[in-house]
Parts: structure tokens; C-alpha cells; sequence
């Protein structure tokens, strides 16, 4: 487990699956993410990211400390397998819109780079923007991190027509 100043991040449990679902199915937090998925696509993604716990790797539920209560998920995982950070470790970060515009997605993204920097030894680390979320290029920015247009890649899960495909890569490196 990980402790902010206001948040904590663990592996996510089943009394998770409900808030994770009902996020996933959100039109409006989707609009800036991708495709929204289904119960069974979620518990997919829950198996995948399990299958990365074993390299210390995977997204975790975050959660307020002070409530208790879910707030999104966050962590690192492998680059997308064919995409140009296939050998990078991955941030990632998503709210509830619930509680989006309280910092909880830089906070819990700095908390997870953090992680990255004591457990691993890679030289950076990267983020992928669907090129339409302006509110996560704001969190990559406020992380440090730069924009490496060069990696731009469209996303290989999202159909290459969909704006969301656009991904913008951000990296951030290891500090001295």
C-alpha cells in the first residue's frame, strides 16, 4: 500500500468492482479515455493488470483516506505490446468524474512515479494521452513530464477512426 497526503493506493479488491464498473461505464469520463467497457471487459482488465503484480507492476484502486472511498486507479504497467513504449514502464491515472478538480489524478500519479524510482531501474518513465483529454496532458505536465512526439502512436484497442486513438506520448525522466 501507498499513503498521500490524502490518498491511498492498494491493489484493488472486490467491494472495488462496483465504483471500477460504474467509471468504465461513464459516458462522459470515457469521452476522454476510450471505449467503455462492459462488467466482463472490466474484469479482463482486472485480470490483466493482476498478471503484471508479479514484476511489482499494475494499476492500483486509490481510494481517500480520510472517506474511505473509491476514487479511480493509477499505477504503472509494461508498454503496450506493438506500440513505440513497448519496453517502458507505463503511469497511468483515471478518476471518477465524481472527483475530478480536487488533484487527485497528479497526486496519485506522482505517488505511483515515486514507486517506479525506488523499485525499478528504469531510466524513465511514460505516459499515453488520447490526444483529446486536455485534462491529462495538464496532469503529465504537472508531473514533469515532456511531450515525445516522435512516439506518437495511434492506440492498437481503439478503432483507428476514434479521435481517442490519437495517443501523445509523455516520458519523464529518473531523477539524479
Amino acid at each position: 500500500m501507498i499513503e498521500t497526503a490524502r490518498l491511498l493506493l492498494r491493489w484493488p479488491e472486490p467491494q472495488d468492482f462496483a465504483a471500477r464498473a460504474a467509471t468504465f461505464a461513464d459516458r462522459e469520463t470515457m469521452a476522454l479515455f476510450g471505449p467503455g467497457q462492459d462488467e466482463d471487459g472490466v474484469r479482463a482488465d482486472l485480470a490483466r493488470h493482476a498478471s503484471y503484480h508479479p514484476q511489482g507492476l499494475g494499476f492500483w484502486s486509490v481510494l481517500e483516506r480520510e472517506s474511505g472511498a473509491w476514487v479511480g486507479f493509477c499505477g504503472l504497467k509494461p508498454g503496450a505490446p506493438d506500440t513505440p513504449i513497448e519496453r517502458e514502464i507505463e503511469v497511468g491515472w483515471l478518476i471518477a468524474r465524481s472527483r475530478w478538480g480536487r488533484g487527485y489524478a497528479t497526486e496519485a500519479a506522482r505517488a505511483a512515479l515515486d514507486h517506479a524510482w525506488r523499485a525499478f531501474d528504469a531510466r524513465r518513465a511514460v505516459a499515453i494521452v488520447a490526444r483529446p483529454n486536455a485534462p491529462s496532458h495538464a496532469v503529465a505536465i504537472r508531473l514533469g513530464m515532456q511531450r515525445l512526439p516522435a512516439l506518437d502512436f495511434l492506440h492498437p484497442k481503439i478503432d483507428p477512426t476514434d479521435p481517442l486513438a490519437a495517443m501523445n506520448v509523455y516520458a519523464i525522466d529518473r531523477p539524479a
